[in-house]
């Protein structure tokens, strides 16, 4: 009983840690450039009982052995990088990726951070900032008396000046992909930096060959959530919990029953 109440303690505990999951999920549903986590669990270490293989007799093998597992762990929650519903915004500055890869933006420490959000406007320099401003990587700065800013599928920006119909160029957005981009660690804000098991970013062109995503102006992505897959989530786990909860009583009463046995 005593090995029953900490398996599944254990299970309380995975499905705590996947609910806290499922609420994050939920909450940022409504968030741009969001992408979800799937919590991800493994099975703790067995106590072998009975070596399976091990020797019943001078010509005979135990064939299946008795093993009893000592309960779950949460391993892991895994970001996942579907692409989220595109949102007409008609902003200019506001854009999409249709396909791989991420902005890469300037942090106040000058460090490089990697994002989906491509929700951009202008700071007081006229350069292209995030929400959080920092700066959009390589710089692109504007005129104060830009007008009609265009970006193609190809990340070149161009506008036009006041009295003249010859677009000028501002620059060339580049974008980052990663090997495995689920290693990313997340810094919060929609940014992302890379690790060991991401890899190193892989720098190029919209539509490159690179394998990189096109742009699209006048966009944003939405959270890639499914709100209605969440909630049936949160009900599986709530019943999970449940589930070994009663595993719980159970074995409490059980251990009872045999405290009283010497009455």
């Amino acid at each position: 009983m005593i090995r029953a109440l900490y398996s599944a303690a254990s299970g309380m505990n995975a499905q705590q840690t996947n609910v806290d999951n499922i609420a994050n999920n939920l909450a940022n549903s409504n968030t741009a450039g969001f992408k979800s986590r799937r919590a991800q669990f493994q099975e703790l270490l067995y106590q072998n009982v009975v070596q399976p293989g091990a020797a019943a007799s001078q010509q005979t093998t135990v064939p299946t052995g008795l093993q009893l597992g000592l309960g779950t762990r949460a391993a892991s929650n895994e970001i996942i990088f579907t692409q989220g519903d595109f949102s007409q915004t008609s902003n200019p500055l506001d854009l999409v990726i249709q396909g791989n890869g991420f902005f890469q933006v300037r942090m106040a420490n000058g460090d490089l951070a990697y994002t989906r959000a491509g929700q951009f406007q202008l700071n007081n320099a006229g350069g292209m900032v995030d929400a959080s401003g920092n700066l959009l990587e390589p710089q692109i700065t504007f005129p104060q008396n830009a007008q009609s800013i265009t970006v193609a599928t190809d990340g070149t920006v161009s506008y036009t000046l006041p009295n003249q119909t010859q677009a000028q160029t501002a620059g060339q957005i580049q974008l980052a992909t990663f090997i495995n981009p689920a290693g990313l660690n997340s810094l919060g804000q929609n940014l992302y930096q890379p690790t060991t098991a991401s890899g190193e970013p892989i720098i190029g062109t919209p539509g490159g060959q690179e394998g990189l995503g096109t742009l699209l102006q006048g966009y944003t992505e939405q959270s890639n959530v499914s709100v209605v897959d969440e909630f049936v989530n949160l009900i599986v786990s709530q019943r999970a919990y449940e589930a070994n909860s009663k595993v719980v009583k159970a074995a409490d009463e059980m251990y009872q029953e045999m405290n009283n046995l010497t009455r």
